[in-house]
């Protein structure tokens, strides 16, 4: 069965439904149109500074919260810095943000209107919790450097506990963390954090407890301020860290603790510092002796060694063993002797025969004739006979001596020509 139609409305009224939109921009105009600009008194809160020079921000007080934006060309106009927790008036038009159905103070003119209400409260309650000595160093307890366990109060679902246990892991801490659950933030969360403080001493298994959370803005942090949660932490037994908000923020809490940590992880590093630094001694120092216990035991193998090769050169067995080495040693160098002895025997025998040899008669007898049949050969050789034998013949003259020159012939001269069979005598022309 399709769904019924709306029916027409008995006053007149549309009887179309509107969409969002539609809805949305009718009352952009009833607002916008209905409300002229006007001076809004209130607290900054929720401060946020965007690139593009717009500045986004809430104004309340104890009874309701208006969003504001200023924009840019405004914004760089003003002289008033900006903070959370300041008391100001805000001049501007009310403006529609149609796509998140949200009304918003466009801001044209921001002056400041004295300290914010809440920051005021602070300072009030600081003071007076001062005079009564309930931030004395003196009530102050030591925090132990190597707490066993330690007690986390915060919500566990928030990034303070993930980023305090990423912390400890990253450190190698080997103590214990149990978690105390409570809301950290709105009604009734500092009442919940001061008895959730006040059970954790009462179990008596804490060294060590930790309150906080992540920054946020004064209102956020505003729990950590209340009376209650701050004489809570100032009674309690157990030595306390406040670890809130982030390095800017103070919260009356910091003052009440024993110990302030500008953050979550800054406190997980302080709680595992002095564990890190005996760890990395006691890794040194095992090195030292690994190191030291090393050397010994080499030492001791040195002295092992040398024993035993002592031991070894007095033992019987290697006395009977050394005389076999020198016998041989001994044999060899023997051996050695007589072979160079006999050696030299023989080449003195080999020189001796070698002189006999060539003083024996024999043996001149046969040099001599050597050399004797050499002289004959030169000689022979020399000889006019062997000339002639060569194919050269001697011309003499008349009175048989040799011509050797052409010009010691005359013409008509009678001459011999002596050849190797004969004579011939000649007569030149």
């Amino acid at each position: 069965m399709p769904p019924a139609q709306p029916e027409a409305d008995p006053q007149g009224a549309e009887s179309r439904p509107l969409s969002v939109t539609e809805f949305t921009r009718r009352v952009k105009a009833v607002l916008e149109g209905g409300i002229d600009s006007c001076w809004v008194r209130g607290e900054v809160s929720n401060l946020r500074a965007q690139p593009s020079g717009h500045v986004y921000f809430s104004l309340k007080d104890a009874g309701a919260q208006l969003s504001a934006v200023m924009f840019r060309m405004q914004a760089a106009r003003q002289t008033v810095k900006l903070r959370d927790g300041l008391q100001v008036v805000a001049h501007g038009d009310v403006g529609v943000y149609e796509a998140r159905g949200q009304y918003q103070l466009v801001v044209r003119t921001i002056v400041a209107d004295g300290v914010g209400a809440l920051q005021r409260e602070y300072e009030a309650l600081k003071r007076r919790l001062s005079d009564e000595g309930l931030f004395a160093a003196e009530r102050k307890k030591p925090v132990p450097q190597m707490p066993g366990t330690v007690g986390l109060l915060t919500s566990p679902t928030g990034a303070a506990a993930q980023d305090f246990m990423r912390i400890l892991i990253r450190r190698g801490w080997r103590g214990r963390v149990v978690v105390l659950p409570s809301k950290v933030q709105g009604e009734g969360a500092a009442d919940e954090m001061a008895a959730m403080l006040r059970l954790g001493e009462s179990l008596g298994i804490f060294d060590l407890i930790v309150i906080g959370r992540g920054g946020g803005s004064i209102e956020d942090l505003w729990a950590f301020n209340e009376e209650a949660l701050v004489r809570a932490v100032a009674a309690c037994g157990v030595p306390t860290i406040s670890a809130v908000g982030h390095e800017i923020d103070f919260t009356l809490c910091d003052f009440a603790a024993d110990r302030r940590a500008e953050t979550p992880s800054a406190a997980a590093e302080l709680i595992s510092s002095e564990f890190v630094r005996f760890r990395e001694r006691t890794e040194s120092a095992g090195r030292a002796v690994s190191s030291a216990l090393s050397e010994s035991m080499g030492r001791a193998r040195e002295r092992l060694a040398h024993s035993r090769s002592r031991l070894r050169l007095l033992s019987p067995a290697a006395l009977v063993e050394r005389g076999f080495l020198r016998l041989d040693d001994m044999s060899n160098r023997l051996a050695s002797a007589l072979r160079s002895r006999i050696q030299l025997s023989r080449q003195g025998l080999s020189d001796a025969a070698s002189r006999l040899g060539r003083a024996s008669p024999a043996t001149r007898v046969e040099i001599e004739s050597h050399r004797l049949l050499s002289l004959y050969k030169r000689l022979h050789g020399a000889s006019p006979v062997s000339v002639l034998n060569r194919g050269f013949a001697i011309v003499r003259d008349a009175k048989g001596k040799p011509v050797t020159r052409r010009a010691a012939i005359s013409a008509g001269q009678s001459l011999e020509a002596e050849f190797a069979d004969g004579r011939i005598p000649l007569r030149s022309e």
